[in-house]
């Protein structure tokens, strides 16, 4: 065990946005400097939602580290690798599911949301009710110290915690409890005021260009009871001063936020400002996106070679399951 070892994954559902970006990608990127960092494309976890509509899936890990790579994750320090490639998750996710209790997986805070969410897809599958355990044997398989979570993430990290002790109880002592890595993230507010995400229609993609996004920028909600230009605003209650608080300037932001209450600027005014902030410090890591989307054998190129490096840490722990379980 290693508590500098980290492991975080993400599902490739699709194109990144502003919320995984500040959600996931700049604490990663802020973590490789401090700690070996194992950071892979769940695409296995894919399978539990999408086992009906897999033709996206490879085309999204592409575009889905692609975005990693340009944003700051670094192959040169961190083990970036797609999870289907390392088949000793696909093991230890059998070897922890021969132990692990049905009623565990039924008190999952998200099975129940999540079913009900998603009713338009029969969820009713052995590999829904079951994905904590995969889970589970992504972290535990890598022996990882540490797991970068937020609050929210908490009862998940707790269900990998009780599977480890139960292995370790009932053969002996392998896998380490890893520890959360308690991460605080700025909450990024989509186009409409609710949370950013692909499904709401609402996102800032980290792929689109700054035309898109300006236009997008101008199209965002402010505050709904300034009625006319006239009327003094509150910053507080408009949807775009989100971003403001992200993007523009300490000192600028403040001008901003007593021209808005003095009635001195107007919100297609302020939403300009904004525009102009996102898009200039977007431009370096997208203009990189562009050449790493012109070289995908590069892209493929460095998850195979992750791949390999998880694969030797994921054997050597195999190794010592096999063992102690007497396989």
């Amino acid at each position: 065990m290693s508590n500098k070892r980290i492991v975080s994954g993400m599902r490739p559902t699709g194109k990144l946005h502003l919320g995984h970006f500040h959600g996931v990608l700049a604490n990663w990127r802020d973590l490789q400097e401090e700690y070996e960092c194992f950071f892979f494309a769940a695409d296995w976890h894919s399978l539990t939602t999408e086992y009906d509509n897999t033709g996206a899936i490879r085309d999204n890990i592409r575009e889905m580290v692609i975005d990693w790579l340009a944003f700051g994750v670094d192959p040169a320090k961190s083990v970036i690798f797609r999870q289907s490639l390392v088949p000793q998750h696909a093991e230890l996710n059998l070897i922890l599911s021969m132990i692990t209790p049905v009623s565990w997986l039924e008190r999952n805070p998200t099975f129940k949301e999540m079913q009900d969410n998603l009713d338009a897809k029969d969820l009713s599958t052995f590999g829904f009710l079951g994905y904590p355990v995969l889970m589970a044997a992504d972290i535990i398989l890598y022996r990882a110290g540490k797991v970068p979570v937020g609050h929210d993430q908490l009862p998940h990290l707790e269900i990998t915690r009780e599977i480890a002790r139960r292995f370790n109880y009932l053969y002996r002592e392998v896998f380490p409890e890893p520890a959360a890595l308690l991460t605080e993230t700025p909450k990024v507010l989509g186009l409409d005021g609710r949370k950013m995400s692909k499904s709401y229609g609402n996102s800032i993609y980290l792929s689109e260009t700054a035309e898109e996004t300006s236009k997008k920028i101008m199209s965002m909600v402010t505050d709904t009871q300034r009625v006319r230009r006239s009327d003094p605003g509150e910053p507080d209650r408009c949807v775009a001063f989100n971003l403001h608080r992200l993007y523009v300037p300490d000192d600028e932001r403040a001008e901003i936020v007593e021209a808005c209450r003095g009635a001195t600027i107007g919100c297609v005014d302020c939403k300009k400002i904004l525009a102009r902030h996102l898009v200039e410090t977007l431009a370096p890591f997208r203009a990189k996106r562009v050449e790493l989307a012109a070289r995908p054998e590069l892209v493929d190129e460095i998850l195979a070679e992750g791949s390999d490096r998880a694969a030797r840490e994921a054997t050597m722990t195999m190794t010592d399951v096999r063992d102690a379980i007497r396989l």
